[in-house]
């Protein structure tokens, strides 16, 4: 089973390589060569969905026309299987260059820019067959200056790899280890779920589960925290007020959890499905409405604690959700920009 994780993870480090070079003919031809015609790929608001034969003239041709020096640098790549068998490949990093054209109507700011990503691969017999992809496109609007909705209440800004810089050097596909340190995110997140149906905060014993300088990394438009403290105020306590019953809806969502070494991820399209209620969240009004959210994480233990955990939430597409369109918004406020104004953005994207 590790032959299999370790050819897996090969060929997506050998995928990025060929973006890190910017070379786009290999681009093109390796995801030829490693993805099925059919393939399902998720990608998040507003890119949308795309098959595997598509996805090179879908997205690829637009990021390298918006950053023509564009270039991929990873931090962490993982690969296992998950609790149904079924194995993955989990990468988080940016993609970096200077930001020179509109994407998908964000208007270029001619300096360097970077769009966090989180990526999730499943193969069958080393072809992938599906793609589960967020990328922060709200922090690609705030670096062009036109982010329309509420500010983070945490802090923005550049998230960085690992700190023990080892995130492309894991090799614990099946070690005592990794089975360890899976169990302790599983049971650190069941432990989160009995909050707040079955007591008050202390329910949860965060101090259990998370090392006491732990970083959270957040996406653009929550933004980064650290500690307990930091985690609840900037984060979980405005996440449950406005959605107690998280975790209660199990049958609507889907969860994938797989580990390599000190390193957890999880994926699932969507894996949460909560009402939005009491006082809104991030600006969203309390509609009433069941939502669904699409998180992908990952998480890396030092020392049988939860040091650092990296959190993507495909933000645009939960306002979608609301009714509330994002990129005309965000169109609306940039209209001023000479150059820029209503014919960069042509809606329905």
């Amino acid at each position: 089973m590790s032959t299999i994780h370790h050819t897996n993870k090969q060929s997506i480090k050998a995928l990025s390589k060929t973006l890190y070079d910017g070379d786009r003919q290999a681009v093109q031809a390796t995801l030829g060569n490693l993805l099925m015609p059919e393939a399902v790929c998720h990608f998040s608001h507003p890119l949308g969905d795309v098959t595997g034969a598509g996805l090179y003239e879908e997205i690829f041709v637009p990021i390298f026309s918006a950053f023509p020096d564009l270039e991929r640098r990873d931090v962490i790549c993982i690969s296992g299987s998950d609790q149904e068998g079924q194995d993955w490949v989990g990468c988080a990093g940016h993609y970096a260059g200077r930001f020179m054209a509109p994407f998908f109507g964000i208007p270029p700011t001619g300096h360097i820019a970077d769009i966090r990503f989180h990526e999730y691969y499943r193969f069958v017999d080393a072809q992938i067959v599906e793609i589960q992809a967020i990328w922060d496109l709200p922090g690609l609007m705030m670096q062009a200056g036109v982010w329309p909705m509420a500010p983070s209440l945490g802090r923005d800004g550049y998230v960085p790899g690992p700190a023990s810089q080892d995130g492309l050097a894991q090799a614990g596909f099946e070690t005592a280890k990794t089975a360890a340190n899976l169990q302790h995110v599983l049971d650190m997140l069941e432990s989160m779920q009995r909050y707040p149906s079955q007591g008050g905060a202390d329910i949860m014993e965060l101090d259990k589960f998370w090392h006491p300088h732990f970083n959270w990394y957040g996406p653009s438009g929550i933004g980064s925290c650290r500690g307990v403290d930091g985690f609840r105020t900037w984060h979980q306590t405005p996440f449950l007020n406005a959605m107690p019953d998280r975790g209660q809806h199990p049958q609507e969502t889907e969860a994938h959890f797989f580990a390599e070494g000190d390193y957890v991820a999880v994926t699932g399209w969507p894996n949460m499905a909560q009402t939005l209620t009491g006082d809104g969240w991030l600006g969203m009004a309390p509609i009433d409405k069941k939502i669904t959210l699409r998180s992908l994480d990952f998480w890396r233990l030092e020392d049988g604690l939860i040091r650092e955990n990296w959190v993507l939430v495909d933000l645009l597409d939960i306002w979608a959700q609301i009714g509330v369109n994002v990129m005309a918004r965000m169109a609306e406020l940039g209209s001023a920009r000479p150059g820029y104004g209503s014919p960069v953005y042509q809606g329905g994207i």
